[in-house]
């Protein structure tokens, strides 16, 4: 008996073993992070935060090119986070997606660093949607860039809250997306208490040290 049940052991893990083998020698789409900036409202200023990875297959390669820097221009669907120095771009077209994200103009960032990443979702400017990665861009490559707006907020950016994709596929890095969040209305009563506290306790300070 204890020899069937060690062979009929061996017959069911030796195939198991083969199996959870090669799954973990697959590679897997689901490792891939799409790209998302991130708009968010930090103090008195606006910071987009553009970080993951983009895969071009199902893309057209339309020419390389060279930008001066980070940009918001909802109306037109515009979004490009990352250093503002004259960087060599390439530009491909072939996404669907939306074609703004607001109703505001054109503005630059004030200070902007890392990788250089843009998309227009409208065609009305340059005749055709665009989506730009650095120059020699490999698929698959990390990608992290930031853009910070001074003195700004969603509605003089005229940016819509909301999230906002373009795609040209079905994997999960084939993707552009667009995330304006304001503060939740509970995040800023906290912080609302937090500034009340504060000045309880400064208060309370200033009050014992006149007494003593």
């Amino acid at each position: 008996m204890s020899n069937f049940l060690t062979v009929s052991l061996k017959r069911f893990v030796s195939p198991s073993l083969a199996l959870l083998t090669a799954i973990a020698l697959t590679p897997c789409a689901a490792n891939a992070t799409p790209y998302v900036v991130k708009l968010v409202q930090q103090g008195t200023n606006v910071v987009a935060t553009g970080s993951g990875a983009i895969e071009l297959a199902g893309l057209t390669f339309e020419y390389g090119t060279f930008t001066g820097g980070a940009t918001l221009w909802p109306s037109s669907g515009f979004a490009m986070t990352g250093s503002q120095s004259n960087v060599a771009l390439d530009t491909y077209t072939g996404f669907v997606g939306p074609t703004s994200f607001g109703s505001g103009t054109i503005v630059g960032g004030d200070v902007n660093t890392g990788d250089t990443v843009g998309i227009i979702g409208s065609s009305s400017y340059y005749g055709i949607t665009n989506l730009w990665v650095p120059s020699g861009y490999v698929s698959e490559d990390a990608l992290l860039g930031t853009s910070t707006y001074y003195n700004a907020n969603f509605a003089s950016l005229g940016v819509t809250p909301g999230t906002y994709t373009w795609t040209w596929g079905t994997g999960a890095d084939q993707s552009f997306t667009l995330v304006a969040a304001v503060p939740e209305p509970a995040a800023l009563g906290m912080f609302g208490l937090g500034v009340l506290l504060i000045g309880g306790f400064i208060k309370l300070r200033r009050r014992e040290q006149r007494q003593s």
